[in-house]
């Protein structure tokens, strides 16, 4: 078992383990809640039910609220259809909402607990490895609109996040190898003892995914504690994401996220690289450890203008021009605020060959 402290305004436990339900529900208990909403996919009914009658046995009362699968479900209709059962309960800001599922639930769940009663208790209990390393530690919460993703949402920090390695067993193979990009830009960031993992082997290392796991929420810890909002320190968190965005939004969010953003990791390498800041070998670790454990590198050649425009959108942009946080070195980040059209064009034709 391993707790990570995140600390901040609100400071909370991250615990990773196995065998997690009943410290879920006793949790939920102990908030003082007289009811909670538990948010979930379709295909966790079961597991749903089963954490309901956990929670009731210690006296609270539990609403079930399915939502769509993946990104469908974070949209403005569906939140406005849990607010509604939210009124319609009688929740108040003693009461709590849980977050059972992907990415896409968690970032829902926190979301809905943000903005009713401007704020109650959320906690989080995510189910897939991209959900347990990024959406649901930090505090980011939002909905897609047609502008863009996670452009509406707000920062409220969990009540506590379980990461209950016993889900994992039965996850896909295609969502542990999404999942493993935002594990690999923590690496890339941060933490290079992540990355001599993955090159150990061509696949995904499922022997060290407690490690791994534990490791990149440890980066993500100490990053949203120094800057929840932000303002600055926190946007090497989007290592790979302002082209990964533009890819989702262009792909009506049916590309996985994490596939995305390895595509966008790749970019923002070539990019940093034609720029002097990392050198070649750089280049092609990134294109070593993601092409070992599956993941895409490259992206359609004809698709440039369209993402272009997409990343005009981005959350970190400031006064129109796209930034984009780079490497400078393995661990070490700096940003570009200045690239030109023609200079992303380049670094993006190179990408799509």
């Amino acid at each position: 078992m391993a707790d990570i402290q995140v600390a901040g305004p609100s400071p909370y436990i991250v615990r990773i383990d196995r065998g997690l339900d009943e410290q879920v529900a006793q949790r939920i208990s102990e908030t003082g809640t007289r009811q909670a909403l538990i948010v979930h996919q379709g295909p966790l009914k079961e597991a749903a039910e089963s954490l309901r009658q956990r929670v009731e046995e210690l006296g609270v009362h539990v609403t079930l609220a399915p939502i769509p699968d993946a990104e469908d479900g974070k949209s403005l209709a569906v939140a406005g259809q849990l607010w509604d059962t939210l009124g319609e309960r009688n929740f108040s800001r003693q009461d709590v909402v849980v977050g059972l599922g992907g990415g896409a639930t968690t970032d829902l769940a926190g979301f809905i607990a943000a903005t009713w009663m401007r704020g109650i208790k959320v906690v989080q209990v995510p189910t897939t490895l991209l959900a347990m390393v990024d959406a649901a530690v930090g505090g980011k919460t939002g909905i897609n609109t047609g502008a863009g993703k996670n452009l509406v949402g707000s920062f409220h920090e969990p009540d506590s996040v379980f990461i209950d390695l016993d889900r994992l067993d039965t996850l896909p193979e295609a969502e542990f190898v999404s999942g493993s990009a935002e594990i690999i830009k923590t690496g890339f960031i941060a933490d290079p003892v992540i990355l001599d993992i993955y090159q150990q082997g061509g696949s995904v290392p499922t022997e060290k995914i407690a490690e791994l796991i534990e490791r990149s929420v440890a980066v993500k810890a100490s990053v949203v504690a120094q800057d929840l909002k932000e303002s600055s320190l926190r946007e090497i968190l989007n290592y790979g994401h302002t082209l990964g965005h533009a890819i989702e939004k262009r792909e009506d969010y049916r590309w996985r996220h994490g596939n995305a953003v390895a595509v966008g990791m790749m970019f923002v390498a070539i990019l940093a690289r034609n720029r002097g800041l990392i050198d070649d070998a750089v280049v092609e670790l990134h294109r070593e450890i993601l092409d070992g454990i599956g993941l895409p590198t490259s992206y359609e050649s004809g698709a440039f203008d369209e993402l272009y425009e997409g990343m005009t959108h981005d959350k970190k942009n400031r006064n129109g021009q796209i930034r984009f946080v780079v490497l400078d070195g393995i661990g070490s980040t700096t940003r570009i605020g200045d690239a030109g059209m023609e200079e992303l064009r380049t670094a993006y034709t190179e990408l799509s060959q």
